[in-house]
């Protein structure tokens, strides 16, 4: 059976609350000779069974997987994976001819803590971020190809740069069931080049599927500017919302490249897209009162809580320069998807780059990360995805 780490005494209240987390802090002892990524049962300084999980060296000490005390075999990751398509399958989000790219698996929201797998077409990208999955990931692969079916046939395996780089796992990226190099995936009707072989996350920024269908519907007769545009998704939506112009910018030339292929596989030879290579702050200052409507989606500013202050000044720094250089009457889409800036920090930068800007500013929308992305109830820090839709006067 598996070995046991033992909670101080008090320490358990959070996992009594389903919280999947247990942290270094709150560790008595434990059992001789556990390895990083063993499977491991926490019980209270009394020895009384609270859950099992992965262990792993670090501030997070255990992914709780389970709150009752069972082996986590292949029935197990069935049952899991069963659940999580069941949930996509209830909100109309799998098995949608509209739309096969979608998130399969969500980590603490789907009660798998460090598992992503996005669903591409026919391939399903899974990417660890704990040892404990990684070393399952074949056994997850299993039971991902038995629970799905036909809907997969091949399965990359993407977990180069999201494993602790202390584990020394060696790890490289590749298909650990068949092999395609069809890439193209359709949302929301529209195709999408996805890049799960260099790109960022899994390759393709899913998350943002039901901003970009609000952002569509704001797009008609607009000069749309799309900063920071990774794979153009904000721009292909703009331009089936029937925009003037639309422009994208990168400081990455392979986005720039990435971008113009989804644009050209969407709308062949339609002169209304330019995309640019370009820092974001200078675009901004040399292109003053063009745009109607501005998409500000950097990438994360703030992967760790020590970074919190200089990531929010940044935030204002960058929604001042847009709220400075919009249209009167503009409509500026704003966003954060750094896990450790809250709801209330973010728009609070927002907020003060309003004022900044001197600008008179209404909130049109609060944003957030779409339904096959859930939050568990049990682990508000899932919710990592903020934005806000503004009328800037």
């Amino acid at each position: 059976m598996y070995k046991i780490i033992y909670l101080k005494r008090g320490k358990e209240e959070s996992l009594l609350r389903f919280h999947p987390w247990v942290f270094s802090g709150a560790i008595l002892r434990a059992d001789e000779g556990i390895e990083e990524g063993e499977i491991v049962r926490v019980s209270t300084a009394d020895g009384d069974f609270i859950a099992v999980g992965h262990y792993q060296i670090g501030s997070i000490t255990v992914r709780v997987l389970s709150f009752r005390d069972v082996v986590i075999d292949e029935d197990f990751w069935t049952s899991r994976l069963s659940s999580a398509l069941l949930m996509r399958q209830r909100i109309g989000i799998a098995d949608n001819p509209q739309n096969n790219t979608y998130r399969l698996v969500h980590g603490e929201g789907d009660l798998l803590p460090g598992l992503v797998i996005d669903c591409y077409g026919t391939t399903a990208v899974m990417q660890a971020h704990s040892v404990g999955m990684h070393l399952c990931r074949k056994q997850i692969c299993e039971a991902l190809l038995k629970v799905m079916g036909p809907r997969i046939q091949h399965v990359y395996y993407k977990s180069e740069t999201t494993l602790p780089y202390k584990a020394q796992l060696n790890q490289e990226d590749g298909f650990i069931f068949g092999s395609t190099e069809d890439n193209t995936a359709v949302e929301n009707g529209l195709r999408f080049h996805v890049d799960w072989l260099r790109g960022q996350k899994t390759g393709f920024f899913i998350d943002q599927r039901e901003n970009r269908a609000l952002l569509e519907s704001y797009s008609r007769d607009k000069r749309v500017l799309n900063m920071f545009c990774y794979t153009g998704g904000f721009s292909v939506y703009a331009m089936r919302g029937g925009a003037q112009l639309v422009n994208s910018v990168d400081s990455s030339a392979k986005a720039i490249e990435l971008t113009n292929r989804n644009v050209g596989l969407n709308f062949p030879g339609d002169g209304r897209h330019e995309a640019f290579c370009d820092d974001a702050f200078k675009y901004l200052d040399a292109n003053n009162d063009k745009y109607d409507l501005i998409v500000l989606d950097p990438p994360a500013f703030a992967k760790h809580r020590g970074a919190l202050h200089n990531a929010l000044k940044g935030y204002t720094r960058l929604n001042v320069k847009g709220m400075e250089r919009i249209k009167r009457g503009g409509i500026l889409f704003t966003f954060s998807c750094s896990q450790v800036v809250t709801k209330d920090n973010f728009r609070n930068a927002v907020f003060t780059a309003a004022a900044q800007a001197g600008r008179k500013v209404r909130i049109l929308h609060q944003l957030h990360q779409p339904a096959d992305h859930p939050i568990n109830i049990y682990h508000p820090e899932g919710e990592y995805l903020k934005g806000l839709v503004l009328y800037v006067e």
